[in-house]
């Protein structure tokens, strides 16, 4: 009879290889408990990103793994996820119950950054994470018309705090909860700097994941205050494949690289527009754009969006596509962009990582 033994098992799950990372689970420390009983064989494995859309193909994945080996007699996969706090440098204080902070945003205007944002935080909720916005566009709030929020303001709490505002799972807080939509924000860089900061640091976030910051269009006042002050574990860079707007684009990219934020990747929004009448395909504002500049900076596109009407509908009703149409091929890209990035923020806190214990019983 054979004897199992625990190198036996972690040689097996040195096989399968994580869908995103493209490494194999052993290397990646995701193999977090092993249990040997007799011929039964039992594995915790817990990846660092929200998975619930690869759980099942990969859970499967491990499980002929494991029964592949000789002497094993049936096997339990027990797969799950915990997303890690990002470090904070010395010169940055932590946003009390936030884990990792990513900005979204654009060179220019009237790409898409919001509407990205929304069901970027959608779909991160659907795939199992607790996450928040901070709409830091402080002269032009949209989320809480796309969050369908209405004139609901924040309640407030304690000394100068107040709770963010939840709705299809996501808490968030914005200017436009505590003004009316036809108040101007006629403020100078300083105050506004000083309102996404008070924005940022007064609310009671609720054990978040990730909080997503809506940024402005642009690299002013809100960008460098960002850069300075808010421990910004990575960035998105959402464009469309227009010469004009990959201009701005890369102004972003580098603007991030010289303050050592991250870009964890760029969404092409508008990439292709199909035809509602006869289903003609057509890039009306070019092609290969969003995945040009990946390249040049070394990142990665993460996903390319379509020009349809659906998605600025349902936006502009409170019920974003992720929301509104959970099966579509559109929530399916949202989420696919949701699990990369995930996964982009686990490798980057994989670099000089520790390797972690991992428990082995056999009785």
């Amino acid at each position: 009879m054979t004897t199992l033994t625990e190198q036996a098992v972690l040689a097996a799950l040195s096989t399968v290889k994580d869908p995103l990372m493209n490494r194999d689970l052993v290397t990646l420390k995701a193999v977090n408990k092993v249990e040997i009983k007799g011929g039964t064989v039992g594995v915790e494995i817990v990846l660092g990103y929200p998975a619930l859309g690869v759980r099942e193909t990969l859970g499967e994945a491990v499980l002929q793994a494991l029964l592949a080996l000789e002497g094993v007699d049936s096997a339990d996969v027990d797969l799950g996820w915990y997303v890690h706090p990002a470090p904070v440098s010395n010169s940055q204080a932590a946003i009390a119950n936030v884990k990792n902070i990513v900005a979204v945003s654009s060179g220019k205007g009237g790409v898409g950054k919001s509407t990205t944002t929304v069901n970027l935080a959608l779909a991160l909720v659907a795939e199992g994470a607790k996450v928040g916005i901070l709409d830091a566009d402080i002269y032009g709030p949209s989320q809480p018309q796309m969050l369908g929020v209405g004139a609901q303001r924040p309640e407030g709490h304690g000394n100068n705090q107040m709770k963010p505002i939840e709705a299809h799972g996501v808490q968030s807080i914005s200017m436009g909860y505590l003004v009316t939509e036809k108040t101007p924000m006629a403020w100078r860089g300083p105050m506004v700097s000083g309102a996404l900061q008070q924005l940022l640091n007064q609310t009671l976030w609720q054990d978040l994941d990730y909080l997503l910051i809506d940024m402005p269009p642009g690299t002013g006042d809100i960008q460098l205050t960002l850069s300075q002050h808010v421990p910004v574990t990575g960035a998105i860079i959402v464009t469309t494949p227009q010469d004009i707007a990959l201009l701005d684009a890369q102004k972003g990219i580098e603007m991030f690289r010289k303050v050592n934020v991250p870009v964890l990747g760029v969404v092409e929004n508008m990439s292709t527009h199909i035809c509602s009448q006869c289903g003609h395909e057509e890039s009306i504002f070019g092609s290969g754009g969003g995945e040009r500049i990946a390249k040049d900076y070394q990142s990665e596109l993460l996903g390319a969006l379509p020009l349809d009407l659906s998605i600025r509908h349902n936006a502009d009703s409170g019920q974003p596509s992720v929301v509104a149409d959970p099966q579509s091929d559109i929530t399916r890209i949202y989420k696919e962009i949701a699990r990369k990035v995930g996964a982009r923020l686990w490798a980057e806190q994989q670099q000089g990582s520790a390797m972690p214990e991992i428990t082995i019983s056999d009785d």
